[in-house]
């Protein structure tokens, strides 16, 4: 799965896979239907509701038409009345490369009868749209699921779909409010917000057995299945013993994975130092590189200044980067280049490390994740749907550092903002200085001449002796790339601010007890962040279900 699909070739096997689970799907659905119901699938939707997630799986909607048209003999106004009282589709990103967009000669020669099915959707949707927008010839173009030589899948689960949901309330407001306001205009009553969640039996129950003991002791069981109950630890955020145990659990968690990582990486890891993590997909916009940016300027304050002296601080990164996504891939070599200066310089030994864990997956996640003091949540606000290990590192008692993206407003809301470090501009800002093209990322280095030093360090030899291998990284900070603006994720105008929330962070982390309560506050009001939660909600709004006892 998920092939490179920066060539023809990638982009055709990427079709062909998508196809080929979606019809292998329904056709199984389909199947059952008929053996147990019988071929009046006028009662269809009272039977299944498939949720689309993201992009991907859109071709069902076209491809449940085809088997009802030509296996079934349905008429077509029957089954569109079937397929748009069946499928919900759920935006999982406001990125316009991650709404599918199919050259046509692809889609048409791949899919021939699903693309003749598809312009008939499209035919009368252009219809519906003159008649909403009658004056409108842009909304009348650039709303067709066909246009501009390309089939737009995301328009086609919209006008299909009797849903559609973002999985954050900032999301879903932008979804609303910029990226999809004319699909608004057109269907409101579609529009919902379903705010992610994770399982807090994998998440702390399996991967934080001694918090999920220290829980249980304190506010008995059924947490594990109705996660608002920890909202009963709040009593305990003054009892000196319950911040003592928790200061423990978090420091045996971290005996453990540096124990790990001494095995599997031979890195040495200070348990006394501060944990503070990036783990997640390697994106521009999740701005793994604003934190080496960061860690690169610590370092040069540590060598410089003999009487900066801040307490141990060990960063952490794992991530995956696309296997055409060349940028992403530089910036996993140049965190990995700043750990081979950091860790082998005498000069910042004890005070500052790198480690960027090797094969980052959900068994690592589960030993580093618990571990953790510090959660980097730091998108450029607007860019993040949603994010979940948000919501493992709270519920895990890890402090937040975040930009007010995403989930990470819900998690400020419910744990108070006093309780993360938040810094940086707003979505509502970014949105501004976008569409009045007034930011200007130089000013900011020639204000700031030790991040102008940070900068040209990717291309002076300092972590590269040829200078050559992140000056595109530099030059898309500096100067644009590919068409692109100077510094696209506004990484210099959030410099300052995260540097700030750094040092709040390094200040605060001195007093232990202190700390800790600010961890139990996390842990505590975590239970909006269960998957249980989210389900629930898909369940009443979207799917309608009638619950069933297990026996």
């Amino acid at each position: 799965l998920y092939p490179n699909d920066n060539g023809p070739m990638g982009k055709e096997l990427r079709l062909r896979q998508q196809y080929f689970f979606s019809s292998a799907s329904l056709q199984d659905l389909v199947h059952h239907y008929v053996n147990t119901v019988g071929t009046d699938f006028s009662k269809f939707h009272e039977y299944h509701v498939i949720q689309l997630n993201d992009t991907h799986p859109v071709v069902a909607i076209p491809e449940l038409m085809r088997i009802l048209l030509d296996e079934y003999n349905v008429g077509w106004d029957d089954a569109w009345n079937v397929v748009t009282k069946t499928f919900a589709y759920t935006n999982h990103t406001i990125l316009a490369e991650a709404l599918e967009k199919w050259p046509i000669d692809v889609f048409q020669r791949l899919l021939p009868r699903v693309y003749q099915i598809i312009e008939e959707i499209n035919r009368r949707l252009v219809i519906e749209l003159r008649q909403k927008f009658p004056e409108d010839y842009y909304n009348q173009n650039h709303m067709a699921i066909i246009h501009d030589g390309k089939v737009y899948m995301a328009w086609l689960a919209i006008h299909a779909g009797f849903s559609v949901n973002g999985v954050a309330a900032l999301h879903t407001e932008l979804l609303k409010t910029q990226e999809l306001k004319n699909w608004y205009a057109l269907y409101p009553e579609k529009f919902n917000n379903k705010t992610n969640g994770v399982t807090q039996r994998r998440w702390l129950l399996s991967s934080n057995p001694e918090l999920a003991e220290f829980i249980t002791k304190r506010i008995g069981h059924g947490w594990e299945k109705e996660l608002s109950l920890l909202k009963g630890l709040e009593k305990y955020v003054d009892d000196e013993a319950s911040i003592n145990e928790l200061i423990a659990i978090k420091r045996h968690n971290k005996e453990k994975l540096a124990e790990y990582l001494k095995h599997t990486q031979n890195e040495f890891l200070d348990p006394e130092s501060i944990f503070d993590t990036q783990v997640k997909r390697l994106h521009e916009y999740k701005r793994q590189l604003l934190n080496v940016l960061h860690i690169m300027y610590e370092y040069n304050r540590i060598v410089e200044d003999p009487n900066y002296n801040p307490p141990a601080h060990t960063y952490i990164f794992g991530a995956k980067a696309a296997s055409g996504y060349r940028r992403a891939k530089a910036i996993i070599k140049l965190i990995n280049a700043v750990a081979d200066r950091v860790n082998n310089d005498r000069r910042v030994r004890g005070k500052l490390r790198v480690v960027f864990v090797e094969n980052y997956r959900v068994s690592v996640a589960e030993k580093i994740i618990p571990a953790s003091d510090v959660s980097e949540q730091i998108s450029t606000a607007g860019y993040e749907a949603s994010g979940t290990s948000n919501m493992k590192f709270m519920m895990n008692g890890a402090l937040t550092i975040g930009t007010l993206d995403g989930a990470n407003i819900e998690i400020v809301e419910e744990a108070g903002e006093e309780n993360a470090f938040i810094f940086g501009l707003k979505a509502d800002e970014i949105i501004k200085m976008k569409s009045e093209h007034s930011y200007n990322p130089q000013k900011y280095l020639d204000r700031n001449p030790q991040l102008a030093k940070v900068v040209n360090q990717l291309v002076d030899g300092t972590y590269d002796p040829s200078g050559m291998l992140f000056k595109e990284i530099h030059d898309s900070i500096v100067y644009g790339v590919e068409g692109q603006p100077a510094d696209v994720f506004f990484l210099l105008a959030d410099f300052d601010s995260y540097c700030q929330a750094q040092e709040k962070i390094a200040k605060e982390y001195a007093d232990q007890k202190t700390w800790a309560r600010k961890c139990l506050m996390n842990i505590a009001n975590s239970g909006k962040f269960s998957s249980d939660r989210t389900i629930e909600d898909y369940v009443k709004d979207i799917w309608k279900l009638k619950k069933v006892t297990v026996k």
